[in-house]
């Protein structure tokens, strides 16, 4: 099986880009982090630097902060990229400028590089339709924020090599990750599908006046949220009793959300210009510093779930 060096890339040092960097070099890798201008870089190499202090001061880091960044080499070249062993990958979410940072950087690292493009769904078959050696050619999708959340999916496409796939989940793993690796790909994937299927049916509840976001937000929250993240669903019905759930299937399947295409409900708030907190209002009021606060106390709580996992994995 491929070994992985002490040398990573990184395309894009964005929102999820700076993150993953920020992981590699936590970790004692030597990251070329490449994005298209100095601004842009200049960017990244400042959100790394704040997420850094967030998470020494929250005990989850113990690494002197500069000693860490300094590992991190930001360049617009991507011939930079000569001589590293993965190059994980978070650009625009958009198949042709994917496709196209991926032929860039197989020109110039070896043949068997491992790629891995971080992607909420696009297919990777697509991605990688022009590259020279797609079994090499993989997802690796995290989860925002990066730095907090510890699911990635790896996703092969059609052409990727078990290797592949091993590889990346071994090194997602060594990480502190927890990488699941599906069989196939799929439209979303697995995370995804999951969660636009809830959506739907939230939305779909709030549009027969059952109960309103907030509502629908903390049933969530306060019962199956909980639930969920200690035992998944078919964990959880395994243990409930399977005649249980079949017989409410049987009653309560055909009375739930089945639209196709676009949902109503989020198409009506994004033609009234209603997105969320970008604007200022979507489900919630989000003026002021609502979303700010709100963000930093998900965070707060996202960084306690990580510390715990840490302990937990210190006594394996």
């Amino acid at each position: 099986m491929k070994t992985i060096g002490n040398r990573i890339g990184q395309l894009g040092a964005g929102t999820m880009g700076h993150a993953a960097a920020m992981e590699f070099a936590i970790h004692g890798y030597n990251v070329t982090m490449v994005d298209a201008t100095d601004e842009a870089l200049k960017r990244g190499l400042s959100l790394i630097d704040r997420d850094l202090t967030t998470m020494i001061d929250g005990g989850v880091v113990k690494e002197d902060k500069d000693a860490i960044i300094a590992r991190v080499h930001p360049t617009t070249d991507y011939a930079d990229l000569a001589g590293v062993d993965y190059i994980a990958e978070c650009v625009f979410e958009n198949l042709e400028v994917k496709q196209e940072s991926w032929e860039k950087a197989e020109a110039v690292v070896d043949d068997d590089t491992i790629l891995a493009t971080n992607t909420s769904g696009l297919s990777p078959s697509a991605i990688a339709k022009n590259l020279k050696h797609p079994e090499r050619f993989v997802v690796a999708h995290y989860w925002n924020p990066v730095q907090l959340m510890p699911l990635v999916e790896v996703v092969p496409g059609e052409h990727t090599s078990q290797e592949t796939v091993d590889v990346t989940v071994n090194l997602m793993n060594s990480l502190g990750k927890h990488a699941v690796p599906l069989k196939v790909e799929s439209l979303g994937f697995v995370g995804n599908r999951l969660q636009m299927a809830v959506i739907r049916e939230e939305n779909e509840i709030v549009r027969r006046g059952i109960a309103t976001p907030e509502a629908v937000d903390d049933i969530m929250k306060y019962s199956l949220g909980r639930r969920w993240s200690i035992v998944g669903p078919l964990e959880g019905i395994d243990q409930g009793g399977l005649d249980i759930f079949d017989n409410i299937s049987k009653y309560l399947y055909d009375d739930l959300a089945n639209n196709t295409g676009e949902d109503p409900t989020l198409k009506e708030k994004v033609a009234e210009g209603n997105l969320g907190a970008k604007s200022g209002h979507g489900f919630y009021d989000w003026s002021g510093d609502k979303a700010t606060e709100a963000i930093r106390a998900r965070d707060r709580i996202l960084m306690e779930d990580l510390a715990r996992d840490q302990r937990e994995a210190e006594k394996k």
